[in-house]
This record gives C-alpha cells, sequence and structure tokens, in this order.
C-alpha cells in the first residue's frame, strides 16, 4: 500500500510543517499548564493540549456531531488539504468506492462529561452521533461524503495502527480503490481519572526509557493517510512511502499490563516484518510504543532483544515526548512520524531521557546486542546516504494484549 496523503493535528501544531520543525528542533508539545488543567485541579501531570482546539467551527451541516472529539477529527481532515485530496479520488473512483477505517478509544466521552457536569443541557446532546463508539466514522464519511465500507476500530492504544491491516484486508480483496485510514483521541476525564487511579498518570514530564521514567502523560491527536496502490491513482498523489507490512497479535497476558518479556510485541514485529520479506537486520528505525512506564518499556525492550541475528545498528526512540501519549490516536500519530522521518531522512530524539535504565540495558546485553542499539537523545539528521533510513517500523501496544507493528519502506531504500 502506498501512502498517497497525510495529515495531523496534535500539540505540536498542525500540519507537516509544523511536526517536523519541532521534531528537529527537539521541541515538546507537553506542558502543565494548559486550560484542560483547569477541570483536574487534583491531578498533577503535563498534558499534551491542541492549542485553541475548542474554537473550531463545524460546518452547520455537521452541526449535530459537535464535540471535542469530532472538533479535532475536522481540524485533522483540514490539514495539508488532506480533504481536499480526498474529494479529487472520490471524483476518479466514485464515492462507494473509498473505505473509512479510523480507531479511538474516547470517542465524544467528553460531551456526556460535560451533560453530567452541568456544563451542557441534553437539549444540545446527542449520544449517538458523539459518545456513541461509531460515530468517528460515521462524522468522517459526512463530512468527505464517503460512501464505501466504514468502521470504527477501538483496542486501546493500537486502535489506530489496527487500521492498517483492515485497509490492506480491503485493497487485496478489491473492496474498494483507496482507504482512509486513522485515528482521533482527545482530552476527556474518563481516561485522565482512569489511568491515574491506576498509578500511570507522572506529575513530570515522562522520560521514555529514563531509569527515574514514573508514568504516562496524556495527549490528544488527529491524523488520517489515504492509502491505495500506486498504479491507480494520479501523479500529483505520488509518495515514496508504502505499508510494507503490518503484524498484530493478542496475547492477553493481562487485562492492562504487558507480558513481561514482550511476547505480543515480539509476533507482532515478527509477523510485520515476515510479510515485508525481511528481518530485523533491514530494518534502520523502531518508533517505540515507549509510553514511560515501568512495565511497559521493560516489555517493549524485552521483546525486542529477543529479535536476534541484530548485526547491523538499529535506531530506536519513543516520540511520546513531543506529544504525550494520544492513546486510541497514538497508531497514526506515530505511523505518520516513521513516514516524515522516512522521507526528510532524520531520527526523532527520545526526548527527556537522561540515564538509560540499568534493567533495560541487561535486557540488551543479555543478548549482546547492546552496542547495535541506538537512542537518539537529539533528533539526528542523516544527510548522507550511508547513514539513510528505509525501513521503519512504529510500535503500539493496548490493554489486553491487543498488539500492532506497522513497517514502513521508502522507495528506493534497499
Amino acid at each position: 500500500m502506498r501512502i498517497l496523503a497525510s495529515s495531523l493535528v496534535t500539540a505540536l501544531g498542525s500540519g507537516k510543517t509544523e511536526h517536523v520543525d519541532a521534531l528537529l528542533e527537539g521541541s515538546t508539545g507537553l506542558s502543565s499548564q494548559v486550560p484542560f488543567h483547569s477541570k483536574i485541579l487534583e491531578i498533577e501531570t503535563y498534558l499534551g493540549e491542541v492549542s485553541q482546539l475548542g474554537e473550531t467551527q463545524l460546518p452547520k451541516e455537521l452541526l449535530g456531531f459537535h464535540c471535542r472529539n469530532h472538533q479535532l477529527a475536522w481540524k485533522a481532515l483540514q490539514a495539508d488539504g488532506f480533504a481536499q485530496k480526498v474529494q479529487g479520488l472520490i471524483k476518479q473512483f466514485g464515492a462507494h468506492r473509498i473505505g473509512l477505517v479510523v480507531g479511538t478509544s474516547t470517542s465524544g466521552i467528553a460531551a456526556t462529561e460535560e451533560v453530567f457536569r452541568g456544563e451542557l443541557s441534553l437539549d444540545e446532546y446527542d449520544y449517538e452521533k458523539t459518545d456513541q463508539m461509531g460515530s468517528l466514522a460515521q462524522f468522517c464519511c459526512e463530512a468527505l461524503n464517503i460512501q464505501g465500507p466504514s468502521f470504527v476500530i477501538s483496542t486501546a492504544c493500537s486502535s489506530s495502527a489496527k487500521v492498517f491491516s483492515v485497509a490492506q484486508r480491503w485493497l487485496n480483496a478489491d473492496l474498494v480503490d483507496v482507504v482512509v485510514a486513522g485515528g482521533v483521541d482527545t482530552l476527556c476525564l474518563t481516561t485522565l481519572h482512569g489511568f491515574n487511579a491506576l498509578g500511570l498518570v507522572s506529575k513530570n514530564i515522562c522520560k521514555p526509557l529514563d531509569i527515574h521514567r514514573d508514568g504516562i502523560n496524556i495527549g490528544e491527536a488527529g491524523g488520517f493517510v489515504l492509502l491505495g496502490d500506486k498504479s491507480l491513482v494520479p501523479e500529483s498523489l505520488e509518495s515514496s512511502i508504502e505499508v510494507v507490512g503490518v503484524g498484530e497479535s493478542s496475547d492477553a497476558y493481562h487485562i492492562s499490563s504487558p507480558h513481561p518479556e514482550g511476547q505480543g510485541a515480539q509476533l507482532a514485529m515478527q509477523l510485520a516484518m515476515s510479510q515485508a520479506g525481511i528481518d530485523i537486520d533491514d530494518v534502520d528505525y523502531i518508533n517505540l510504543h515507549g509510553t514511560a512506564t515501568q512495565s511497559n518499556d521493560l516489555s517493549e525492550i524485552s521483546g525486542i532483544s529477543h529479535l536476534v541475528n541484530l548485526t547491523t545498528a538499529i535506531w530506536v526512540s519513543s516520540t511520546k515526548g513531543f506529544v504525550g501519549h494520544t492513546l486510541g490516536a497514538a497508531g497514526i500519530t506515530e505511523v505518520i512520524f516513521c513516514q516524515w522521518a522516512l522521507e526528510e531522512q532524520f531520527v526523532p530524539a527520545n526526548l527527556n531521557l537522561k540515564e538509560l535504565d540499568p534493567a533495560l540495558e541487561q535486557k540488551l546485553e543479555s543478548t549482546f546486542i547492546l552496542d547495535q542499539i541506538n537512542v537518539p537523545l537529539q533528533t539526528v539528521s542523516l544527510t548522507e546516504e550511508p547513514l539513510s533510513i528505509n525501513y521503519a517500523m512504529s510500535n503500539s501496544f493496548g490493554f489486553g494484549g491487543n498488539n500492532a507493528s506497522v513497517l514502513l519502506k521508502r522507495r528506493g531504500g534497499e
């Protein structure tokens, strides 16, 4: 599958230019003082809030869908002319030949919270078009005039990574010519209080892989990609990046904790590489799920350490220090980060890492690959061909062992 277009809105900004600039500069979108903090006075933490999202206006015909999640979806659909590109493909193939699959974990639950808090009247509230899990797909289809197959995936933090396997199956089965795949999740009280009750929310800025890491910072994001066969699309949408492998696993080790040896993570990565016909030695960069919790980071690094035969250097980093953990939108956010890293040839920093956890080092040393794993403390620009990256893999692992790995390749890369 070729990535024909993409769009992204996070706490870093809107569109490719703002994101790439922030990634290259090492600028975080996380803050300890944003408007949403006024709703969680009892929780001290950093958040990745999209600036002025509440001011986003929906078109008159979509006002029935009004909620924070759909405001972010609308904003993301407008970024980098994404919606206009979809309209061009509708003219070419017909609305019924465009599919849409999106991931979310919260949907528009914030609207329901506003009703219970007396901030929104029942007359202004429509559960079916806001909180109901399938409403995101309905909203996006109406916003884009898409009439092909559509649905929502909600597998916690892997939701918008799993959309790639659905898109792949639809295209292979010739159900559609193009797929809009994406994910949207927004800040709400339910997730913040829920993760806080589990003891997973850090009061500090998150520090993936660091010895002093103590939890996540929650963020919000909305992102979309257009996926299709290059041979069918206009030259104006030609892209150098393709999705060459998608791996999924469901180890169901625990309702909220990953397998300590990362068995599910390892299987997802292996399946993605197998589909692409490569092995771990060919992968240049892995965007870690890297939530900065003790159990997740150890599990993921353990899974990577079991992928033996690593004879060449590989870059790994978590980008959650830039935007926070965007939950159901984490998959699409980080796949797009990988897309842009391949296009612009850079490796994103693992922000806030000061001292690698010795427990993680021990895992890597046990398989003699520690020297081959490079964790950049600052974003690395690759300007010389011998240092280029051609394959990048994005990991997304959700509660209940819902795991997904998406493997991208740069056209012309070996």
